[in-house]
């Protein structure tokens, strides 16, 4: 009995060994070795110092300048142009007066633009003013003066004034501009006819003006009077306009018109004159002798 029992002890001892070693086989045989990855060794970069031991810095670029070339300038002759001058329209002509001629204001009165009271009023003078006589008028009724209290020149009646130096007539006949303007347009639809008088009739339409800035018509006419053409300034609210012209003048007359306005004169436009009615003689009828 107990010699049964020490075999089957050995037996399971056996047993037991047996199966340990097939199994350790069996994992060393069969059983897949897992890998082992290595890394591969990372470069190192080596920066060699300089010899004075400063890292080296990125050059910036830097920007070469172009040249600009100055061209030498050879010195040439310079021809100076005098060009010729254009008049531009003023209110005061250039006058070389001949003489001095001044006076004294009698009575209150309107310096105007023009030889007239057509004329809009520029300045007012007073008695005892004095001023300096530049021109005249053709027949030296109205002059042209500077007043010795206002910046600028205007025209008077000659006769309101007492000369006390010099004399009217040995000044020169001039001609003065008047003030422009631009705020209204001149008359339109102009015309003229003879009438049975021989006068000129003149019509034209109405510029449409402000009861403040209207200051009506003017029409500067040189019209025949006593065989002689005479300068007439005149003055017109509204048409139509009857301007005396009579025959016996070497030169025809001839008419311009203006709209005018507290600021000053428009355009100018020629007036058509029409030419005298002369009558045609006609003949008689002779009977038989």
């Amino acid at each position: 009995m107990k010699r049964w029992y020490i075999y089957l002890l050995i037996g399971i001892v056996l047993f037991a060994a047996g199966f340990g070693s097939g199994v350790i086989l069996d994992e060393h045989i069969f059983s897949t070795p897992t890998p082992t990855l290595t890394p591969s060794p990372t470069p190192t970069e080596t920066i060699t110092p300089s010899s004075t031991n400063t890292p080296t810095k990125s050059s910036t670029p830097t920007l070469t300048p172009t040249k600009t070339l100055t061209p030498s300038i050879t010195p040439t002759a310079t021809i100076t142009l005098t060009p010729s001058q254009t008049p531009t329209p003023s209110n005061t002509p250039t006058i070389t007066p001949t003489q001095v001629v001044q006076a004294r204001v009698l009575v209150q009165s309107n310096c105007r633009y023009g030889p007239g009271s057509a004329y809009l009023y520029e300045w007012g003078l007073f008695p005892k003013n004095r001023v300096t006589v530049l021109g005249r008028n053709q027949d030296s009724t109205w002059v042209y003066v500077d007043p010795w209290t206002y910046m600028d020149f205007c025209w008077v009646k000659t006769e309101f004034l007492e000369i006390l130096r010099g004399n009217v007539e040995d000044l020169v006949q001039i001609n003065t501009l008047l003030p422009y303007t631009e705020f209204y347009w001149p008359p339109q639809n102009v015309r003229s006819s003879r009438v049975e008088t021989g006068d000129i009739m003149v019509n034209w339409d109405l510029v449409p003006m402000s009861e403040d800035d209207n200051r009506g018509y003017l029409i500067e006419a040189w019209l025949c009077e006593d065989g002689q053409l005479r300068f007439t300034p005149l003055h017109f609210w509204s048409p139509p306009a009857f301007l005396h012209d009579e025959p016996g003048c070497l030169e025809p007359s001839s008419a311009r018109i203006y709209t005018a306005e507290k600021h000053g004169y428009t355009k100018w436009i020629l007036i058509n004159i029409p030419p005298y009615l002369t009558p045609t003689p006609t003949e008689e009828a002779s009977g038989d002798s």
